[in-house]
């Protein structure tokens, strides 16, 4: 089971996080202060954590200080920050000390869910990859829809597919995790990471462009009103 710590002073915030995290699948712990993170994080009574939510603006000791202590001393567990201040400047600094996203506040759970999803897809955790229809030479398969993800080409009924890179990450990760819905947030922590000018409109367009260009496996990409988009085998 993924472990996440969440680090805010706020104690109705940490409560409310792990409340909407358990229920997701993860195991949580939370700590109101910096100083009581990185004692909890020594003691390793809690295992170590897969991702860190750390709150800015904390006590004696900020969270740019303990994301700048741990990577000094070489642990590279994914940090999100999550903070009132949202100033380029204070995003820029948070990148600085080592953070792998930055979520300002406030926020709605899915966007939380969503980027935690997105920094341990791309750190690679194994808790939390996915199950895919994978074949044993490292292709997915969808239909007559193959992606290798080796050479990272697509073919549909053997002939070859041109996507660009961000609709190729796209039909990479529905097809990782066939059947499974993805919000339009989750797409857009996963394949516009740090991107404050993309929004809805850009995943549905490139949704559009990628069903046209699939042919008739693009019919296999449905949306759900309410879940988002989902690659489905079934969908004949």
């Amino acid at each position: 089971m993924t472990r996440v710590l969440v680090v805010d002073d706020e104690q109705d915030l940490c409560e409310i996080l792990r409340f909407n995290l358990e229920s997701e699948g993860f195991e949580v712990t939370t700590c109101e202060g910096a100083e009581e993170a990185l004692k909890l994080m020594d003691d390793g009574s809690h295992g170590h954590p897969d991702l860190i939510l750390l709150d800015v603006m904390m006590g004696s000791m900020s969270g740019f200080e303990l994301a700048k202590l741990l990577r000094e001393r070489g642990d590279n567990t994914p940090i999100i920050f999550l903070t009132a201040r949202d100033g380029h400047d204070d995003q820029l600094k948070g990148f600085a000390m080592g953070a792998d996203d930055y979520i300002t506040k406030p926020f709605s759970f899915d966007t939380v869910l969503a980027r935690v999803r997105a920094v341990l897809k791309r750190s690679g955790s194994q808790a939390a990859a996915l199950e895919g229809h994978a074949l044993g030479d490292g292709a997915l398969q969808c239909g007559s829809l193959r992606i290798d993800t080796k050479l990272q080409n697509v073919t549909v009924a053997g002939s070859a597919v041109e996507l660009t890179r961000r609709e190729y990450m796209i039909l990479c990760l529905m097809a990782e995790s066939q059947n499974r819905y993805f919000s339009r947030e989750e797409i857009m922590a996963a394949v516009w990471p740090n991107d404050a000018l993309v929004n809805d409109r850009s995943v549905d367009v490139h949704i559009a462009r990628l069903r046209k260009k699939l042919g008739a496996e693009g019919r296999r990409i449905v949306n759900r009103t309410g879940f988002g988009y989902a690659l489905c085998p079934d969908n004949n």
